[in-house]
């Protein structure tokens, strides 16, 4: 019976980890799709969105029959409450991806981007895939001084948010307001994209050492 147990949380991690890793690809997959003006594959991101959908409900099940038949204690119960939420903030990303793509389908065969904001755009994007990329690598190893690092690497999106607002402000933005719109909607599903990577390395945070991120204090280096 325990045995069965234990690979129920473990399958509720693993679930974890191909969700971070779909989403991943989803952006990156979305913000190519944004760049080339690529139907296809856009599409391609839309219908994958349901595969993190489908994860999620399977995780959300097995979460909650394992409170139900288990009544989980201290650290497992941590481990399946933290797991519920984590899935919420993936599913959610893989939503903000699919809304990439389908700006690509509504502009098409129009570019949502314009040239002089490609690169601003290309790299919020890439930086999304890679910081979930990183949440997913953290989900495996449980290394809370990474988990924690992921703060400040997601100031540089921060950055790159503010670049977009700084270039549609500018006397000399000339593309209009149907595409004033499409990029800030594009940051803004980038930034908040980054958030749930951000989320998910927190919560890893609170289920290795039972700390808010905010207020754990990683221990002194051993003296050598």
């Amino acid at each position: 019976m325990r045995e069965a147990y234990h690979e129920e949380l473990a399958s509720i991690g693993e679930g974890l980890v191909e969700m971070a890793r779909l989403v991943g690809s989803a952006i990156g997959r979305a913000t190519a799709a944004l760049m080339d003006t690529d139907l296809a594959l856009a599409e391609s991101v839309i219908t994958a969105d349901v595969r993190v959908d489908d994860l999620q409900r399977e995780i959300e099940e097995r979460a909650i029959g394992l409170l139900a038949r288990q009544q989980p204690v201290a650290t497992d119960l941590r481990t399946v409450v933290t797991s519920l939420r984590m899935s919420a903030d993936l599913e959610r990303s893989g939503d903000l991806a699919a809304h990439v793509a389908k700006l690509v389908r509504l502009r098409y065969p129009e570019r949502a981007v314009p040239g002089d904001l490609h690169r601003t755009v290309l790299e919020m994007g890439q930086l999304a895939q890679r910081l979930m990329a990183q949440a997913a690598e953290i989900l495996v190893t449980r290394d809370v001084e990474a988990a924690l690092q992921m703060e400040e690497d997601d100031d540089r999106m921060d950055e790159l948010h503010r670049m977009i607002f700084q270039h549609l402000l500018d006397e000399r933005w000339k593309h209009g307001v149907e595409t004033a719109v499409d990029v800030t909607l594009v940051g803004r599903y980038n930034e908040r994209f980054a958030d749930h990577a951000v989320s998910v390395a927190r919560r890893v945070v609170y289920l290795v050492t039972g700390e808010r991120a905010h207020d754990y204090i990683p221990d002194p280096p051993l003296p050598t």
